[in-house]
C-alpha cells in the first residue's frame, strides 16, 4: 500500500517543501495538494516537483469548473514536465458552495462536464487536434475555415506521458460509476472499509463493466486522520470537528452530498440531528452528535497493534493509498506517523 500526505495550504510554500522532502526520504510515495478558496494548487506542485525527486506529485482536487478542459489538460502536461513524469491529475466537482459562492460560475451538469473534461485532456496529451463537440463543450467550426476561427489546433509540446494518471474524487453512486469507468484512481471521502461494498461496490462494478482494460486496475486513495500510540484515544474528538462541518455545514439544507453519504452509511437520524444543530450555529453540539462508530471507523487512531489491523482492513476493501492527515501538529510527529505507516503499510 502507497503512503501519502496532504501538504499544507495554510502556510508558506517552503516551509512545506522541506517537510515534503524530509518525507520523501522517509518513504512518502505521494504528496497531495488541495485547491479551494486558497492559493492555488499549481503554484504550489510547480514548487514541490523542484525540490523534490521521487515522490509523486497530485492535485487533490482542482474543480472541473475553475479552468477550461483544454487548459486543465496543459497544466496537467506542464506539471508531469517539471516533475519528470510524477503527476497526478486529482479532479472533482467540488461543491455550489465553492463553484457558485467563490467562482462565481453555475453548478450544472457535474457528470457530463467530468467526462467531457476527462476525455478533452486525453486528447491533448496524445497532441490530436482539439475539437469541442460535447453536450457541455461544444464550438462549431465556421463553413469558412480560411478565416482561421475555430480551426483545430493541437499542443505544441510533446508531453512526457500521452496519458497523465487521473483521479476523480467523486462520492455520489453516479458520480463514483464513472469514476471506475474512466479513471485511473478514485478518491472517496469517509471510508468505512467494513461497509465499502454495501455502499460504493454497485457503482463500482457498475463502472468497472465499461472500463477501458488500457486504464489498469482502479486504484483507491483513501484519506485518514492518524495518531498512533498507547494514548491517543482522545484525538477523536479532533475529528468530530471536521466531520460535522461537512455533514452538517457544507452546503445548503436538501444539497449536503456529505450529508446524503452519512444517509446512505446507514446514519440517516444522526445526519439529520448533526445538520439542525450545525445550521443553528451549535457546532459543538453538532460535532458531539456524530455516531461514534462513524469517527472510529474512517480514522487510524489508536495503538500500533489496532492500527495495523485497521491498515489491514483497509487493504482488504481495496484501498491502495492511504492520505495520512497526521493528528500530531509537528513536523516531527508527522515524520514518525510517516515512518510506522509506511512499516505498518510495508
Amino acid at each position: 500500500m502507497r503512503i501519502g500526505i496532504q501538504a499544507s495550504y495554510s502556510g508558506g510554500f517552503q516551509q512545506t517543501a522541506k517537510e515534503i522532502r524530509d518525507l520523501e526520504a522517509a518513504g512518502l510515495d505521494v504528496a497531495l495538494v488541495s485547491e479551494v478558496y486558497t492559493f492555488d494548487a499549481v503554484s504550489q506542485l510547480g514548487y514541490l516537483a523542484a525540490v523534490t525527486e521521487r515522490v509523486d506529485l497530485m492535485s487533490a482536487i482542482f474543480p472541473i469548473y475553475s479552468r477550461t478542459p483544454a487548459l486543465t489538460a496543459m497544466t496537467a502536461a506542464g506539471l508531469d514536465f517539471v516533475s519528470d513524469g510524477r503527476f497526478i491529475l486529482g479532479l472533482g466537482a467540488s461543491g455550489p458552495q465553492v463553484i457558485e459562492g467563490w467562482h462565481g460560475l453555475p453548478y450544472d451538469a457535474p457528470l457530463q462536464r467530468t467526462r467531457e473534461v476527462v476525455e478533452i485532456c486525453r486528447q491533448v496529451w496524445r497532441r490530436e487536434r482539439l475539437e469541442h463537440h460535447g453536450k457541455k463543450y461544444e464550438i462549431p467550426l465556421p463553413a469558412d475555415q480560411g478565416t482561421g476561427l475555430g480551426k483545430p489546433l493541437k499542443l505544441i509540446n510533446t508531453p512526457v506521458r500521452e496519458r497523465v494518471p487521473v483521479m476523480l474524487a467523486a462520492l455520489g453512486p453516479k458520480n463514483v460509476e464513472l469514476a471506475a469507468e474512466i479513471a485511473e484512481l478514485w478518491q472517496p471521502i469517509w471510508f468505512q472499509p467494513e461497509k465499502s461494498g454495501e455502499v460504493w461496490g454497485e457503482s463500482l462494478a457498475a463502472g468497472r463493466a465499461k472500463r477501458d482494460p488500457a486504464l489498469g486496475e482502479l486504484q483507491i486513495v483513501v484519506g485518514v486522520p492518524v495518531a498512533i500510540g498507547d494514548d491517543v484515544d482522545a484525538l477523536h474528538d479532533f475529528v468530530r470537528p471536521h466531520l460535522a462541518l461537512y455533514v452538517g455545514g457544507m452546503g445548503a439544507r436538501g444539497k449536503n452530498f456529505y450529508n446524503d453519504l452519512a444517509v446512505r452509511y446507514g446514519y440517516e437520524a444522526e445526519a439529520k440531528e448533526v445538520q439542525d444543530l450545525y445550521l443553528s450555529g451549535k457546532k459543538d453540539e453538532a460535532a458531539a452528535a456524530l455516531p461514534e462508530e462513524l469517527v472510529r471507523s474512517v480514522s487510524l487512531i489508536g495503538p500500533e497493534g489496532y492500527v495495523a489491523e485497521r491498515v489491514a482492513a483497509f487493504a482488504e476493501a481495496g484501498v491502495t493509498t492511504l492520505a495520512l492527515q497526521p493528528l500530531d501538529g509537528s513536523p516531527e510527529g508527522r515524520l514518525r506517523t510517516v515512518e510506522t505507516m509506511r512499516r505498518l503499510a510495508g
